[in-house]
């Protein structure tokens, strides 16, 4: 059986979903890799350091005639999903919840579609495939680190002859794996943190980091399944937000990082919590995307400044390519080792780990969350 790893197409993307460290690990198991030229080139991979490791380097149109599981970070493009044939496969980050309508066409097509994102989170033996989980560390640490550089003042307490500084504020909004990261990467550069999440059961988390949390008196617990919080109500949502605003407008620098699979990222910071804040103060938006933002006024990739700058990063561990890519690379070893049985594919639908990311197969949608939405949207529609 053939492994392609594809080069990356979407804008800014830098990352590649097979570094050679990985590539031994999978002819070992018995499966052959073939990577398109240069797919690693922006991730600081070179051809020559894959075919060390035993790959074959390839075009991309000779990838996808040969290939039997075509494996990328996140959702290909027209020409690959175009040349995709019956009984592949396709593994990556997909994000069908967000759009159904790509499933719906790669069952059609009879492709098997693997998406990571789909991977049960809580699962203790699937830890080691947890993409999203991987991911969020390195954007939530380049967040840290974005955040400081456009701010126009220190983090740390800083002493000098020409004066004192004080530490910046900073607020993390939505303590998962990237708020936490986030959270510890912006207390060892010196600022004094604070953070809010309204699953409450992570305090002790955000405490046992150093910074204080955040205790709103509107908004009861709402944890979800698979380790997220649940959407909130419109009245929770209201009220979580008149009580935020004050937070907000006493911190320097706001991180955010809330979202909810498949959903329109819930609105953390309005418009007038950002006009209460100070001139010069600093947003970093970690669920900006196509369907909006943590912040009114983010855009995606973008950065837009009316005394207070608003980042729209909902793309950060592309940006942190080496890292991101050697992280991502062991995740879908593992889930690939965990799928092949005897050198091919074994799907089984029975198996917990499968039944979250294997989106179609045998020419049908059938894992029941993109089923649903599908089914509700025949046309299927992208997610609101």
């Amino acid at each position: 059986m053939k492994v392609g790893v594809l080069k990356e197409t979407t804008p800014g993307e830098r990352r590649v979903a097979l570094v050679p460290e990985m590539v031994a690990r999978l002819r070992g198991a018995g499966l052959d890799v073939l990577v398109q030229a240069s797919a690693g080139d922006r991730a600081w991979f070179a051809d020559s350091a894959y075919a060390e490791a035993g790959a074959a380097i390839v075009s991309r149109d000779e990838l996808l005639a040969e290939a039997d599981i075509v494996v990328g970070i996140s959702r290909p493009d027209e020409p690959v999903t175009g040349a995709l044939r019956s009984g592949q496969a396709l593994v990556g980050m997909l994000n069908p919840l967000v759009d159904p309508a790509f499933a719906a066409a790669l069952a059609a097509k009879g492709v098997t579609a693997i998406s990571m994102d789909g991977l049960p989170r809580t699962l203790p033996r699937a830890q080691g495939m947890d993409a999203l989980t991987s991911q969020a560390n390195v954007a939530g640490y380049k967040a840290a680190l974005v955040a400081a550089a456009a701010f126009g003042r220190f983090f740390p307490l800083l002493i000098t002859a020409a004066g004192t500084a004080r530490p910046a504020k900073v607020l993390v909004l939505g303590t998962g794996v990237a708020g936490l990261q986030a959270i510890g990467t912006t207390k060892r550069l010196g600022a004094v943190v604070s953070a809010y999440d309204v699953r409450p059961q992570t305090k002790t988390e955000v405490e046992s980091l150093g910074a204080t949390f955040i205790e709103l008196s509107s908004v009861g617990p709402a944890a979800g399944e698979g380790g997220y919080a649940r959407a909130l109500t419109e009245d929770e949502r209201q009220a979580q937000q008149a009580e935020l605003t004050g937070h907000i407008a006493r911190h320097d620098v706001i991180i955010t990082t809330a979202q909810v699979p498949g959903r329109r990222p819930p609105l953390l910071v309005t418009e007038d919590a950002i006009k209460a804040m100070a001139a010069g103060s600093v947003i970093v938006d970690m669920g900006a995307g196509p369907l909006g933002g943590n912040a009114a006024g983010s855009v995606p990739d973008a950065v837009t400044e009316n005394g207070v700058t608003v980042i729209g990063a909902g793309a950060l561990a592309a940006t942190v390519p080496t890292a991101a890519s050697a992280a991502f690379a062991r995740n879908v070893s593992a889930l690939l080792l965990h799928l092949v049985a005897d050198g091919a594919l074994a799907i089984d639908l029975s198996d917990e780990i499968q039944a979250g990311v294997v989106i179609t197969h045998e020419g049908a949608v059938v894992q029941p969350a993109t089923a649903a939405l599908l089914a509700e949207n025949p046309t299927g529609g992208t997610a609101q």
